[in-house]
C-alpha cells in the first residue's frame, strides 16, 4: 500500500497560531490526513488546545482538537506522525524544523528559514513540483534515509507566480515583472496590525516582503541543476515589487505589469493560456489541488477579495482587468488567498504531492 492510499498521521508545529489554526481547519476534513499531534510554545505545552489557543478563524473548531493536550515543540514527543506541518514563526522555525527532518520527519515548512537553501524545494504546488527532484540530494547530504524538508512561498509570492508560470511555458521568457500588492491583515499574524496603524489607512512598508518576493519568483520559475543537487533560479528575468498593507482581512491583490522577452501575446491569447492552465498535482488527482488553477474574469471591477477569495476553495488564483500595457506588454490584477494557497494550503497540497509520489 502506498502512502497516498492510506491516513498519514500529522503534526502541527506553531498550532496556536493564525497559520497553526488554519492548518488544522483544513485538516480536519482531509480525507489523507488524521490530526495526531499539536505543537507550540512552552507556555502553550501541557494544556488542552481549546485553553491554549485564541481562536481567530471563522470556522468552528474542530471537536477532535479541543481536548487534545498541546506538545512542545520537541521531535522526541512525535513518535507516529508521517508528516509534519510548520507553521512556526522564522524567529524560532530555523533550529526547531531542522530538529524534526533531521530526526527523519518530512517536514513542509511555511516558514521562510530554508526556502533559499539551494537543494530545499521552494514549491508553489501548482507550480514547480519538478523541484521534488532535489529531495534525494538533500537527504544524501544530510545522511537521511526518510527526512526532508519542503517549503512553500512566501504568501504574496504564491499568486504572482502561478500566472507567470502559465505565460512562461506557454509564450517564453519573461524579462520583467512589476507588481504592486495590497495585502490583507491575516498576513501580519496575530495580533499584527494595530488597529490604529491600518483603520482609514494603508500601510505602505511590509518589512522584508519585496526582497523576499523579488528572489523567490526567480527560485520557484527556474528549474533544477542537470546533476540535480540544486535550483538553478532564473537569471534574467528582473523583478520589482512595492507592497502594501491594507484594512481586508483576507485575500492578497496585487497588481501586475510583465514584459516578455520575445514577441508579445495579444490579451486574448492571454486569457486562453490562463484558463487552460494545468499542473501535475491536478493531473494525478491530489485532493487539495483547485479544479481551475487560475479563475479568469471578464468582469471590469474584478478580483475583489471579499468576492473571490474562496475560488477553488481558496487553491486557485483569480485574474482579472487583462489588457495591454503602453510601458511593458500585458498587465493584470490577481488576488490570492494568502493563508490558504499563500501559507497552509500550499504545505497541505505538497504532502499530498509528496504522498502520492512516494517521498512519504
Amino acid at each position: 500500500m502506498s502512502s497516498s492510499d492510506r491516513v498519514l498521521n500529522a503534526a502541527v508545529l506553531g498550532a496556536t497560531g493564525t497559520v497553526g489554526q488554519r492548518f488544522i481547519v483544513l485538516l480536519a476534513k482531509h480525507p489523507m490526513f488524521r490530526i495526531h499531534s499539536l505543537g507550540a510554545s512552552e507556555r502553550s505545552a501541557g494544556k488542552a488546545y481549546a485553553n491554549a489557543v485564541k481562536w481567530k478563524m471563522s470556522d468552528i473548531m474542530p471537536e477532535e482538537v479541543k481536548a487534545m493536550a498541546v506538545k512542545p515543540c520537541d521531535p522526541a514527543h512525535y513518535a507516529g506522525c508521517d508528516v509534519v506541518f510548520s507553521g512556526l514563526d522564522a524567529a524560532v522555525a530555523g533550529d526547531i524544523e531542522k530538529a524534526f527532518f533531521e530526526a527523519e520527519f518530512a517536514v513542509f515548512s511555511n516558514a521562510k528559514n530554508y526556502r533559499m537553501v539551494d537543494d530545499v524545494p521552494l514549491c508553489v504546488p501548482v507550480v514547480n513540483t519538478d523541484h521534488y527532484q532535489l529531495i534525494a540530494h538533500q537527504r544524501k547530504t544530510l545522511n537521511l534515509q526518510k527526512g526532508f524538508i519542503v517549503t512553500n512561498s512566501n504568501c504574496s509570492t504564491s499568486g504572482l507566480v502561478v500566472p507567470l508560470k502559465a505565460l512562461q511555458d506557454r509564450f517564453g521568457a519573461i524579462s520583467r515583472v512589476m507588481v504592486t500588492t495590497l495585502q490583507s491583515i491575516s498576513g501580519a499574524g496575530y495580533p499584527g496590525v494595530a488597529s490604529l496603524d491600518i483603520l482609514d489607512n494603508i500601510v505602505p512598508l511590509i518589512s522584508g516582503e519585496e526582497p523576499k518576493m523579488e528572489e523567490e519568483v526567480k527560485k520557484i520559475l527556474g528549474g533544477v541543476t542537470s546533476d540535480l543537487s540544486a535550483c538553478a533560479p532564473l537569471t534574467d528575468i528582473k523583478v520589482s515589487a512595492t507592497c502594501n498593507r491594507v484594512a481586508v482581512i483576507d485575500g492578497h491583490t496585487e497588481c501586475v505589469n510583465i514584459e516578455f522577452a520575445g514577441q508579445p501575446p495579444s490579451v486574448e491569447e492571454v486569457k486562453q493560456c490562463l484558463r487552460e492552465y494545468t499542473c501535475e498535482a491536478q493531473e494525478l488527482g491530489c485532493f487539495s489541488a483547485p479544479k481551475q488553477a487560475i479563475y479568469v474574469t471578464d468582469e471590469p471591477d474584478r478580483p475583489q477579495p471579499r468576492l473571490d477569495r474562496n475560488n477553488g476553495d481558496g487553491m486557485s488564483v483569480t485574474v482579472g482587468r487583462i489588457r495591454e500595457c503602453p510601458v511593458f506588454h500585458i498587465k493584470f490584477t490577481l488576488l490570492v488567498h494568502n493563508t490558504v494557497l499563500g501559507a497552509a494550503g500550499a504545505s497541505i497540497l505538497n504532502a499530498e504531492y509528496a504522498a502520492k509520489k512516494g517521498f512519504v
